[in-house]
């Protein structure tokens, strides 16, 4: 079992590799997570990096293949920080990342907190703390040389590969009673390809995915607060970009969101 110390060594380690957008085969053996719950514990040092207050979370792994190409048997919680976020039609370097890739997503911002219980929470219940729906953009990234390899606790320790992000305008009227499961996405790049998919990539319904992760945090003690946003995971295969690319998602009577790559 890490103690509190390992845990933030740990942690600095890998902090240190994403500010200088280095890479590490792995945690060292004596810092290593074992378990789940060793990797989030080393996770949540990753905002003494952080000089604002937490912007919200993501959900990793959303899909059976997606799980499969990173070896692991479920989805995975990450903490989305303030400063990784990235302007609408903003500009992103790639000259450091190791993924290289775009997703699309559906974004909740909610309204209330939603503390932790011992009553897992359903979907009705988290669905009325959620205050706005938004279209996004996840450009996640790895600081392991091979995150195919690690495993979950390695990559939760490495805040779910979170890394950057873009958050659209919130969706006008009422969206509510819109079936998300069934709600085409697409995804353009610079006019070259596009990409198609539903919400059901993402657990079966991105509302599944959002109360998945409420219930995760809960059992961590961790509470969702208001005006934390989560994205919920692709709705489309991660979409390989490179420099001089733009991604646009495309929801429809969600709305659009892009950004650029260099």
């Amino acid at each position: 079992m890490l103690d509190p110390e390992q845990a933030r060594a740990a942690s600095q380690l890998l902090v240190g590799h994403w500010d200088k957008g280095t890479r590490l085969d792995a945690i060292p053996p004596e810092l290593r997570p074992q378990t789940r719950s060793e990797g989030y514990a080393i996770q949540s040092h990753v905002l003494d990096r952080s000089v604002a207050p937490l912007f919200g979370w993501k959900i990793a792994a959303t899909s059976l293949a997606g799980q499969r190409h990173i070896n692991v048997d479920g989805p995975m919680a990450g903490r989305l920080l303030a400063e990784k976020a990235v302007e609408v039609g903003g500009a992103v370097s790639l000259a450091t990342s190791k993924m290289r890739v775009a997703e699309i997503e559906f974004a909740f911002r909610f309204g209330r907190q939603l503390p932790p219980r011992p009553v897992p929470y359903e979907i009705a219940e988290v669905m009325e703390a959620v205050a706005t729906l938004h279209p996004a953009i996840e450009i996640p990234d790895s600081r392991y040389d091979d995150f195919c390899a690690v495993g979950a606790p390695q990559l939760i320790a490495d805040n779910a590969c979170a890394n950057l992000f873009v958050i659209g305008e919130a969706v006008e009227g009422d969206w509510r009673d819109v079936d998300l499961a069934e709600h085409p996405v697409v995804a353009f790049v610079s006019g070259k390809s596009q990409h198609n998919g539903t919400g059901a990539a993402v657990l079966g319904d991105p509302r599944i995915a959002l109360t998945w992760i409420v219930n995760e945090l809960s059992g961590l003690g961790i509470a969702l607060q208001p005006g934390q946003v989560v994205i919920t995971g692709t709705c489309v295969t991660p979409i390989s970009v490179e420099a001089g690319d733009e991604v646009t998602g495309d929801l429809g009577r969600f709305g659009r969101v892009s950004v650029r790559f260099i």
